[in-house]
């Protein structure tokens, strides 16, 4: 492993890239059942095989109508003979001066080419008046107005949310071809680390990254093969990382890997692949390691709680995505007032931990959640964005414009 004492630090969005160009999607893909497809990522385009409607039909509540029985002002009474309802068409041909009485949804009967809605009109037994002003066309829904056969209705790599179910629904799809979902392996390594439930012992503390990491990736809708904790043992250091190499796409772990740590996790990782140290230009989260172990992909992150998450959703999450075949999406970015100062030196770029509010004129602004120590835990459940300040800044004052990223679409 190269060793990053003398080099610079790297700029985020380089290393994001560097890795982005390494990775191309897994191969593989399975069919599955609509509702079992949720979360999951479009492996081929998907073709509407009708159209969307499949009829004319009525968007309101109202009377199909022939528009040229109107007059250019006043009023006009109309024969209704007869109902069209979502379901229940109206089976007979609209002629002249007349109406049928039509539910939003409902086919448009044969000779009527506008509808008029119930507001505007006034009933009086079989006679329905109906106003001047009406336009021909007037709240008709044309077929394959939202969809035509054979048109391209979602791309390959388009992650399927609610939306995208209910979508492929209204076409009469029930399977579709999703991308096979990684398979990604992690554990933890050191002796000062205990699991839950095991009393704490001078010098000792609870495993917590392993937790973070297994709701992170749960979200992310990947395989999950948790290795535990991995005492520092070279021999079990290095089972566990022939382990994990040989039954996962991705291994990934937490701490162990910054200059300067004595263990055996860079002495295992020097045996088994090519896996390049960096020191990244971001706050928290400086160290990463990014490479190979056999035919797995590797991340190392930073040991601390807050540089662990930090570091997953800028630089792991993409990644993943990317072997998940999914297209890439930049994070939302907002530019809100901030009503706290913010602490900062010039060099890095820094991920601190917001909350958004709103005051009583509906305008959105954010605050930090106090500490911003990356083994503060605690800052990030209190969080729903980062404030990103960019590398060059220094403090900020209350009240500054700061960038945002709101949590929402990235956990």
């Amino acid at each position: 492993m190269a060793d990053p004492k003398s080099s610079p630090l790297m700029p985020l969005g380089e290393a994001r890239q560097r890795i982005l160009t390494d990775l191309s999607p897994l191969p593989g893909s399975e069919q599955l059942p609509l509702r079992s497809a949720l979360g999951r990522v479009l492996a081929a385009p998907l073709i509407s095989p009708i159209d969307v409607p499949s009829y004319v039909n009525s968007a309101m509540d109202g009377y199909a109508i022939r528009a040229g029985d109107l007059p250019q002002s006043g009023e006009v009474g109309l024969t209704v003979i007869g109902e069209s309802f979502a379901g229940h068409a109206f089976e007979g041909t609209l002629a002249a001066t007349q109406a049928v009485r039509i539910m939003t949804g409902a086919p448009l009967p044969q000779g009527a080419d506008s509808v008029v809605i119930q507001e505007r009109v006034r009933r009086e037994g079989e006679t329905v008046f109906v106003p001047a002003g009406v336009k021909l066309g007037a709240n008709v829904r044309l077929a394959g107005e939202d969809l035509t056969r054979g048109e391209r209705v979602l791309e390959a790599g388009k992650r399927l949310l609610p939306p995208e179910l209910g979508l492929i629904a209204s076409l009469g799809i029930p399977e579709v071809r999703v991308t096979r979902r990684p398979r990604i392996a992690f554990f933890s390594t050191g002796d000062e680390l205990r699991s839950l439930g095991e009393p704490l012992g001078s010098g000792e503390i609870y495993d917590s990254n392993r937790y973070t990491l297994h709701g992170m990736l749960s979200r992310l809708g990947v395989e999950l093969l948790d290795l535990g904790v991995i005492p520092d043992q070279r021999e079990a250091v290095h089972a566990a990382f022939e382990q994990a190499a040989a039954m996962a796409d991705v291994v990934i772990t937490s701490g162990g890997v910054s200059v300067g740590e004595a263990d055996y996790v860079k002495e295992a990782l020097e045996a088994l692949g090519e896996v390049r140290l960096w020191k990244i230009a971001m706050k928290p989260g400086k160290p990463l390691a990014f490479g190979r172990l056999r035919q797995a992909w590797f991340f190392g992150l930073p040991g601390n709680p807050v540089s662990a998450m930090v570091t997953f959703y800028q630089i792991v999450q993409p990644a993943l995505r990317r072997l998940m075949g999914e297209e890439q999406v930049e994070p939302i970015s907002l530019h809100l007032p901030c009503t706290t100062a913010l602490k900062k030196e010039p060099g890095r770029l820094d991920f601190q931990r917001g909350q958004l509010q709103r005051d009583a004129n509906g305008q959105l602004s954010v605050r930090a959640t106090g500490s911003q120590g990356s083994h503060i835990l605690r800052s990030m459940s209190l969080a729903d964005c980062f404030i990103v300040l960019p590398a060059e800044s220094g403090s900020v004052e209350a009240g500054s414009l700061v960038e945002v990223q709101p949590f929402a679409g990235m956990m």
